[in-house]
Order: structure tokens, then C-alpha cells, then sequence
């Protein structure tokens, strides 16, 4: 017979799960590094609030707070830059590659999108029906053209050939790939291409980090 598989090249021997999604084990062992990543990020304002691990064998997240999209875009720019030299310092190689091992759960580029009124920055996205997760008709309009142009939106969200091996993936080692294959919205679903955790914003979970995160906004 042939011969099993490789398992992908990781720096951690010990990340080994076949579900290592939240594995508080692997994110302490990588501890040195991401709390000096998120003490970076709290010294240039930028609020960070979660760092967790993710669901692919040597994947982790950290998330920040919002702004407008011209200064998160920014962020991106220098974030990405902030996790390869740390890594790099540290004898690691982070890659933000959308699908680095096709094993494993791909990377996406999360944007976590709300409408607010220019003076007042009042949240415009809430005020809606259940039924309608909460969005206003204003949001949901604003999903709707989403829908509508997401074919349009992959030449700028998902740029690369790589970034096609993460949203038509079909299966991994953890049991899911948590990357949309159909224009579709929901409530708090992570296999929709947009997710409504609540009625103050929508996600929009098709871009992975190879896109201009310029680019990626104002397509948005």
C-alpha cells in the first residue's frame, strides 16, 4: 500500500489534535510570542481583546477593535508585518498564506462590517425584526448588494489561486473547512459567507489575507 500522508511541517511537535480548535495547551507553548504581539498592539491603541487558538494544528487568531476602514485597513498592513518579524525573531515563520496545507483548516480575513452615521457615529445597522437577525432595512439592503456582487468581490477578497484551495475545500483533518462556498447570509452560522453574530454589525467571511486590504474595503 502507499505510504500514510506527512503531517504539514509545524513548529510545535505537540499541536497534534485532530479538533485543536480553542486549545488552551498550544496557545500557552506559543505564549512568549503572542503576548508580545498583543503587548505591541496595546501600546499602539489598537485594543486587543482575543487571542485564541484556531482550528487548524499551529493556527491562532487575535482580534482588535474597529475603527473606520482606512485605519483598519493600515493596521492590516502593519499588523502582518508585526507577526513575521516577531516570528521570525522568535526562529519561526508565520505565513498568512489562505491555504498553506491542504489538510488543514484554511486562513480568512474576517471583516466584521457596521454602518454608522457620519457626526453622530450612531450605529445604523440595528432596529430591525427577529426574523431579520436585527439588521435595519439599511443593512440589509447593504447584505443584499454584498450577495449580489460576491462574484465580483473574489478579484479583490481572494486574489490568488491559493486563496480558491481555502473556499473549495471540501473536507480537513478537524471535520470542517469554516470557509463559504455559497453566497448565502445568516444568524450566527459560520459557514455563510456573511454571519450576523448581532444587530450591530455582519461578517462578511469570504476574504483570506492575501487580498489589498485596501483594495478589499473599498470593494466593500
Amino acid at each position: 500500500g502507499s505510504a500514510p500522508a506527512a503531517r504539514p511541517a509545524l513548529s510545535d511537535p505537540l499541536d497534534v489534535q485532530a479538533k485543536p480548535c480553542y486549545d488552551a495547551h498550544a496557545l500557552m507553548r506559543r505564549y512568549e510570542l503572542i503576548s508580545t504581539l498583543v503587548s505591541h498592539m496595546e501600546q499602539l491603541g489598537w485594543g486587543p481583546y482575543q487571542a485564541d487558538h484556531e482550528d487548524a494544528n499551529g493556527q491562532f487568531e487575535i482580534n482588535w477593535d474597529f475603527d473606520d476602514a482606512l485605519v483598519t485597513a493600515d493596521r492590516v498592513v502593519l499588523f502582518k508585518y508585526m507577526v513575521r518579524s516577531l516570528a521570525e525573531r522568535a526562529g519561526l515563520r508565520a505565513t498568512f498564506m489562505p491555504k498553506p496545507f491542504a489538510s488543514l483548516t484554511g486562513s480568512g480575513c474576517h471583516a466584521h462590517v457596521s454602518l454608522h452615521e457620519p457626526g453622530t457615529g450612531k450605529n445604523l445597522c440595528q432596529g430591525g425584526a427577529p426574523e431579520m437577525h436585527g439588521l435595519s432595512p439599511l443593512a440589509l439592503s447593504f447584505t443584499a448588494g454584498l450577495l449580489a456582487h460576491a462574484p465580483a468581490l473574489t478579484a479583490l477578497t481572494n486574489p490568488t489561486v491559493n486563496s480558491y484551495k481555502r473556499l473549495g475545500a471540501r473536507m480537513t483533518s478537524s471535520g470542517a473547512t469554516w470557509s463559504p462556498t455559497a453566497a448565502t447570509w445568516a444568524g450566527n452560522n459560520r459557514t455563510a459567507l456573511i454571519r450576523v453574530p448581532d444587530e450591530h454589525r455582519m461578517e462578511l467571511r469570504l476574504a483570506d489575507m492575501s487580498a489589498n486590504p485596501y483594495l478589499m474595503a473599498a470593494a466593500i
